[in-house]
């Protein structure tokens, strides 16, 4: 094939895939996508760190990060206006990189003391990923969490019954979310045609960025998700109106962060590959509200 041949070939190849958008792998987030309902293990390692410096964070602004590898997270939280002004006021300077570094030498240990007791799988996790292996569909994993975390993480999941066929940390190509290198190694190590053929699923606003920069379709998942931010019981103990409104407001905040798909179940999963499978990829450029 010469030069010539395999450009109008592979121009014909992205042509196809964008015409019949086929999903050869699904690329998954793990803490509030497959394991750790809510993603609860990190929030409180995080305020535990913080307070120990003499400052407290909300909820929220520990969440509004989360999903970004951990010292980025850390970074994240103190440029908010309300934390930057009282780590100044408590500190009596702004933060510097050292300050980034202890906050995480009390953070790491705080982590890993409670990350097993968070390795349970979200409800569908092992069927829904079943039948997407039943339709030869790859599924490779990203995260915010170190390898030494991952150690810990990935064994107690495998055990449950969950492996991906492919897990990249923020170590592996030298930075963490928003950016897509994860994605696109994960593609590499795959053997995925394009990301064309890929889809990002995960639960924050950097899973939905991840995906956006990569260049592949993206999906949020409200049940279980730090977006949410609610545990199984507190989900489902809420009344119909409520928790509606929870998930709008989510929702909405997938969106502004890139997400092409927002569904309530990963056991969602299936049914929105249907969609995308049977819509001209193309039509993408203007969200679709699934």
């Amino acid at each position: 094939m010469t030069h010539q041949d395999e450009v109008v070939h592979n121009e014909e190849e992205s042509r196809s895939a964008r015409k019949h958008p086929r999903i050869h792998t699904v690329i998954l987030d793990w803490a509030g996508t497959t394991i750790d309902y809510g993603c609860f293990a990190p929030v409180d390692a995080f305020i535990e760190a913080f307070e120990h410096f003499g400052i407290t964070p909300t909820i929220e602004e520990t969440r509004a990060p989360m999903g970004m590898e951990k010292k980025d997270h850390i970074r994240k939280m103190l440029d908010g206006d309300r934390l930057m002004t009282l780590w100044k006021e408590t500190r009596g300077d702004m933060f510097t990189e050292q300050d980034v570094d202890d906050i995480y030498k009390r953070f790491e240990p705080a982590l890993l003391s409670v990350l097993l007791s968070h390795c349970q799988l979200l409800p569908d996790v092992l069927e829904t990923v079943k039948e997407l292996r039943n339709r030869s569909i790859a599924i490779g994993s990203t995260t915010g969490y170190s390898h030494e975390m991952m150690a810990l993480v990935a064994p107690a999941a495998a055990a449950l019954g969950y492996s991906p066929d492919c897990l990249v940390c923020p170590e592996d190509v030298g930075t963490g979310r928003p950016a897509p290198n994860m994605i696109w190694l994960n593609i590499e190590l795959l053997k995925t045609p394009s990301v064309l053929h890929v889809l990002k699923v995960g639960d924050t606003a950097a899973d939905m960025q991840e995906g956006k920069f990569a260049g592949c379709l993206s999906a949020g998942v409200l049940r279980g998700s730090s977006m949410v931010g609610l545990s199984e019981d507190e989900c489902d103990e809420l009344d119909t109106t409520r928790r509606e409104a929870i998930f709008d407001e989510a929702k909405q905040n997938y969106y502004k962060a890139g997400a092409d798909f927002v569904i309530e179940r990963f056991s969602d999963l299936p049914e929105l590959i249907d969609t995308i499978e049977t819509t001209d990829r193309n039509m993408f450029g203007e969200v679709i509200h699934v």
